[in-house]
């Protein structure tokens, strides 16, 4: 059993949280959390870059010096790629990226990415987090209580208007819901702040006694 301290807003330790390790995959299977970071990242591109060849561009077929005796280049039209307007070698065209993993591995690679955080002490649970209105100095001073001065992923049980507002002004600071939690987002974050509500819906937990 890991035991996963848990404070609250202050940065003071006000319980502990139990969490059996083999919930969470028993041990860190780095190949399979890797495969799950480059499919998210690779579906994270748009695709969409395109530039026009020299069979695209709008001009003449017409050769511009003949072959010799003018002591001009060899050229072909006014499309070739060596002119100023032309097309580009090897022109890029969108083509699909996208990847796939089975659900089941998406789900062991979230928990080996949530195992790596807790067993390297990056994963800080928050006893409880509310706010009567949306204060970003609010949020930002319970990241300097934490002593998170890093990037860091906010997962939440549910969905709160009031957290989200008060921490989307401040920089590598993400907001997540349990549910919406993937391995590339734990994994590429230093650190993740979770409510214990949100701890206990994502693994079993206890309080230690």
């Amino acid at each position: 059993m890991l035991e996963v301290p848990v404070y609250n807003t202050k940065g003071e330790q006000v319980e502990t949280l139990k969490v059996d390790e083999a919930a969470l995959g028993g041990s860190v299977n780095a190949a399979l959390l890797k495969q799950a970071v480059v499919m998210y990242h690779a579906n994270s591109h748009q695709n969409t870059s395109e530039t026009k060849g020299r069979s695209e561009i709008r001009g003449s077929t017409r050769k511009l010096f003949r072959q010799k005796g003018t002591g001009m280049a060899r050229r072909g039209p006014i499309r070739a790629n060596i002119l100023r307007g032309g097309g580009v070698t090897f022109a890029k065209k969108p083509h699909e990226r996208r990847l796939s993993m089975p659900r089941r591995m998406r789900k062991a690679a979230l928990n080996s990415a949530i195992l790596a955080k807790i067993i390297g002490g990056d994963l800080l649970v928050v006893d409880e987090l509310s706010f009567e209105a949306p204060k970003t100095n609010e949020m930002a001073s319970v990241l300097k209580n934490l002593k998170i001065n890093r990037s860091c992923l906010l997962a939440l049980n549910e969905s709160d208007r009031t957290i989200y507002l008060s921490a989307r002004n401040i920089p590598d600071l993400t907001v997540r819901t349990a549910a919406e939690l993937n391995a590339y987002e734990v994994a590429s974050r230093r650190k993740m702040l979770i409510t214990a509500d949100g701890m206990k819906a994502l693994v079993g937990t206890e309080v230690a006694s």
